[in-house]
């Protein structure tokens, strides 16, 4: 193989499943430069199967020292849709020493690279990891960042136009005690973008309150839930990456059950569709999938449970649930809490356990890369020291 062509061997390697790709870095120098190069990144890229990224953490410990938890890579195969885990693609997360005794989240994926939310006792920062190739990077001190109750807000996202790589973060902040839980706005709205190359934040202001902890990200935009009265019918928000703007944006249809009301929604993109889960306590489950993006009449209500028409699946509507991936054949993959990996068949209209994990996760969509992050001018990069 070492007479074919760079252009042959590109092609080749960037067809193999990732854990093959990762040994062939092995097997010679010249391999392993061409896994190295942001050309077969790119290939690689539009070829990368579908998956997800799931952060476990198999126990949750009582006393004040915190695990950071485990990254892992569930790929989802193509013949009967079975989700597949191999231990070895994991990533613990306690290798890297700025990462202990401080709680996780994730919140943003974009090009397999993950944005990763550190909080606790021990700070407040941002992190940009890829956890094929093992680097991360910590992004310099946002002006804002917690030290009492503040709602954080985060978006991950590639400009269409600019190519840039950038995180979005609101820090919604000043709520009175008394306020907590009520629709009253906070005092302060401030929206800080790092654009990975560059060394710094820079500061805006957000023009409405925003839920949820990430921003599912679709055509170059970060899209969130609204939660302020006086924001009109409109009810989600879009960042658009290249422009750095606020914009509302079409919501599902509101509706009104009888006896209930939504306590708990979710936005995710499934199948390249942007969705919307409501969850209406001890009452109703409902999918909304928009089939065109940003037009409104598009909206379609693409999944529908009843407590009163299936009583065995009334549970459904006790926590909180968080939409992650769609599969070819209709299939809809979601966290109940952080507890269950569900699925929802369509032809069967069944919801089932997918038994693969203990509790205490979170999930997300995910499509692996070997995007290398010294590829952003400037950035300190760190590896993770192998376990």
């Amino acid at each position: 193989m070492e007479d074919l062509p760079s252009n042959i061997m590109v092609d080749i390697l960037s067809r193999l499943p990732v854990k093959t790709i990762i040994h062939c870095r092995c097997v010679c120098k010249n391999w392993r430069n061409i896994v190295s190069e942001s050309h077969f990144a790119d290939i690689h890229l539009s070829r990368s199967p579908a998956g997800l990224m799931i952060w476990h953490q198999s126990e949750q410990l009582m006393t004040g020292y915190c695990k950071p938890g485990v990254l892992k890579w569930v790929e989802i195969s193509d013949d009967h849709h079975r989700l597949l885990h191999d231990p070895v693609m994991s990533l613990d997360l306690s290798l890297a020493p700025v990462f202990q005794n401080v709680k996780i989240q994730q919140v943003g994926s974009v090009n397999g690279l993950l944005c990763l939310w550190k909080f606790g006792p021990e700070g407040d920062n941002t992190f940009i990891c890829n956890p094929i190739t093992r680097e991360y990077m910590i992004l310099p001190r946002q002006k804002y960042y917690r030290e009492g109750y503040a709602i954080i807000v985060y978006g991950f996202g590639v400009g269409l136009q600019t190519k840039e790589y950038k995180v979005i973060r609101t820090f919604q902040g000043d709520i009175p005690p008394n306020q907590y839980g009520s629709r009253s706005r906070p005092s302060l709205l401030e929206a800080e973008v790092y654009t990975l190359g560059t060394g710094q934040w820079s500061l805006g202001h957000v023009p409405y309150w925003l839920i949820g902890w990430d921003g599912p990200f679709l055509y170059g935009k970060a899209h969130w839930m609204v939660i302020d009265q006086d924001a009109g019918p409109e009810k989600l928000c879009t960042f658009d990456f290249d422009k750095e703007t606020f914009q509302l944006f079409p919501s599902p249809p509101s509706e009104a059950i009888e006896d209930s009301s939504i306590h708990f929604q979710s936005l995710a993109v499934l199948n390249g569709c942007l969705s919307q889960s409501d969850t209406y306590y001890e009452s109703q489950f409902t999918i909304w999938v928009m089939k065109e993006y940003g037009i409104k009449t598009s909206w379609h209500k693409e999944v529908v449970i009843k407590q009163s028409m299936s009583p065995d699946l009334d549970w459904l509507m006790w926590e909180p649930m968080y939409l992650v991936e769609g599969l070819n054949d209709g299939s809809i993959l979601m966290v109940y809490y952080e507890d269950w990996l569900l699925k929802y068949c369509p032809q069967k209209k069944t919801v089932e356990k997918v038994g693969i994990f203990d509790r205490y996760f979170k999930g997300m969509a995910y499509r692996p890369s070997f995007l290398k992050l010294h590829s952003f001018e400037s950035e300190r990069v760190h590896f993770f020291k192998q376990s």
